[in-house]
């Protein structure tokens, strides 16, 4: 859809559902799901509102799936399969979750089939839960679903306008158990492991013991597996697997190396499902050329996909590639530094990085972040983004990690220039610090759904990432506009985001005093100027530089009146 028409829908919509309010008191702040997921309001990945999960630990939807392959031996604590699913995660696209949280864009772990048996890596016996220890790239795991089920997936969200990131691993297969063989030597390496003290002994070594490196750097032609053409034999599938590879490897001219043959398997499903984007899981680990072949691939099956499927496609954005280089931060422009050797991620097919900075950042005075963001993406970073977090699935020192400043990691998350990246749960305080657990389990509980249900406090603090979430959502200028600071007391900002036809502007107050109070915003609109709060849900008008709201809430979030 064009931009103009996406203006002039969004601009009705608004007409419609945001009545002018006769008083400043505050309004029911119910939020209506079919007015919001039928909304087409223009998008940028610089700007999304990105929600990320462990498929396993979100939702369980089918229990039939919950146990395949014989994976019942005992466990760590949270260290197997808790029966989570792609039919979870659809369920609540359905019911309007997302859409509430103002979510354009979700993120789950790989899907494809993982390793059947389980190992000790020293923080207790796992299995691939967690969905990064591939053994089929070619095959989704019975787990977490089939392709038919993820198909309706990405149509569900689709329909929503919300965008599809799966989690792909080039870099490993997945452990060697019993019921697992190594992969030829042709393929992995299985030692040295990584000492992550230069570019080499970074990249051409395995993560950690047993995690066999695929061998990313070699061009030599290799065979297929024998375990792989076994496997795809007994599924009455091997013809077409080796017909598709066949294809691939004419029209690309690539040699029939490891990564290519990974490469093809990874893309297969956007010429398939028409996923949006790739998050990219251990970035640093791999040669960047590899990355670069990755997104030029994927790149091409996506074109593919939208013109094979117009009706279905959202509109003219590219596809995107999001990295996880372990320890990036933003300061650090567009190059990380190995020690020996400075690589540029975001000119090998990167759009954008994981933000590693943010969660130190979140206790600076707001403006010091917000001013620091909105001028990093404007030079060093300019063309190019980041995607902040707060807490993930694998970084033991997240931002309040006893979940006592819920508001304030909302406010710094969702308000800060950049795409956001939403840890499921943060917007409902799941529990960081689970007794008896090893390493990252802790942070890998399941959904605390029966809370959102029980405790006033979780509902409290959920209401409240909706709102930013729905106002960032709806406004491009707050994660991809720029950053203007208004007043210092009470804290006040103007953002602002012009791309061809779209214009946004939207203020935000944080820190106000209860009942009365000003809000300057002169300089930014003028007087006269009908704003509407979408926090109170209440309809003000600028006069003398500043608007007033009587209230007890703490933050405005401010809007030009349609």
């Amino acid at each position: 859809m064009k931009y103009s028409s996406i203006i002039l829908f969004f601009s009705l919509v608004l007409s419609l559902s945001c009545k002018p309010k006769k008083t400043e008191t505050a309004q029911d702040t119910t939020i209506s799901k079919d007015s919001i997921s039928k909304k087409n309001i223009p998008f940028a990945w610089e700007g999304a509102n990105v929600y990320f999960l462990l498929i396993d630990r979100f939702n369980n939807a089918n229990p039939d799936n919950d146990v395949n392959f014989e994976r019942d031996n005992a466990t760590g604590k949270l260290r197997g399969f808790m029966g989570g699913d792609i039919q979870g995660i659809t369920a609540k696209i359905e019911e309007g979750y997302f859409d509430e949280l103002g979510v354009n864009a979700i993120w789950f772990t790989p899907v494809v089939e993982q390793i059947h048996g389980d190992t000790d890596e020293g923080t207790g016996n796992t299995y691939g839960y967690h969905g990064y220890w591939a053994k089929d790239w070619t095959a989704l795991d019975p787990n977490f679903g089939t392709k038919q089920e993820l198909a309706h997936l990405v149509k569900t969200a689709h329909d929503h306008g919300i965008r599809i990131l799966m989690d792909v691993v080039l870099n490993h297969t997945g452990p060697v158990t019993e019921e697992d063989p190594v992969w030829p030597e042709e393929w992995v390496i299985t030692e040295p492991t990584c000492e992550f003290t230069n570019y080499e002994n970074t990249t051409n070594c395995t993560l950690v013991n047993n995690l066999p490196d695929v061998k990313t750097l070699s061009d030599a032609s290799v065979e297929l597996p024998d375990q792989l053409l076994a496997k795809w034999k007994i599924e009455g599938r091997l013809s077409t697997e080796l017909d598709e590879l066949q294809l691939f490897f004419e029209r690309t001219g690539y040699p029939r190396a490891p990564r290519f043959y990974i490469i093809k398997w990874l893309t297969d499903y956007i010429h398939e499902l028409g996923i949006d984007g790739f998050r990219v899981d251990t970035v640093k680990h791999v040669n960047e050329n590899a990355w670069a072949e990755l997104y030029k691939e994927a790149s091409y099956a996506f074109e593919t996909w939208k013109r094979k499927h117009p009706e279905d496609v959202l509109d003219d954005t590219p596809f995107y590639m999001v990295g996880e280089v372990y320890g990036y931060g933003i300061s650090g422009g567009r190059e990380y530094d190995f020690g020996d050797k400075k690589v540029d991620y975001f000119d090998n097919g990167f759009t954008s990085l994981i933000n590693f900075e943010l969660k130190n950042d979140a206790s600076m005075e707001y403006d010091s972040i917000f001013s620091k963001y909105s001028r990093l993406l404007r030079t060093k970073l300019k063309g190019k983004s980041v995607m902040n977090y707060l807490t993930s699935h694998d970084d033991g020192s997240p931002f309040d990690k006893e979940r006592k400043e819920p508001k304030r990691a909302a406010n710094v998350l969702l308000l800060t220039p950049g795409a956001s990246q939403i840890y499921y749960g943060d917007e409902s305080a799941r529990n960081l610090v689970i007794d008896s657990t090893q390493g990252d389990a802790t942070l890998r509980s399941f959904m605390n759904w029966e809370e959102l249900d029980s405790l006033p406090n979780t509902k409290d603090i959920l209401e409240h990432w909706r709102k930013l979430g729905s106002f960032r959502r709806n406004h491009l200028a707050i994660g991809a506009g720029r950053h203007r600071r208004l007043s210092h007391s009470p804290y006040t900002f103007g953002r602002t985001y012009m791309n061809g036809d779209i214009k946004d502007k939207v203020v935000v107050a944080l820190d106000l005093p209860d009942g009365k109070k000003s809000i300057w915003v002169k300089g930014f609109f003028g007087d006269g100027t009908k704003l509407f709060d979408t926090y109170s849900q209440t309809e003000v008008t600028v006069e003398d530089g500043k608007v007033v709201l009587d209230n007890d809430y703490d933050i405005a979030l401010l809007e030009l009146v349609k």
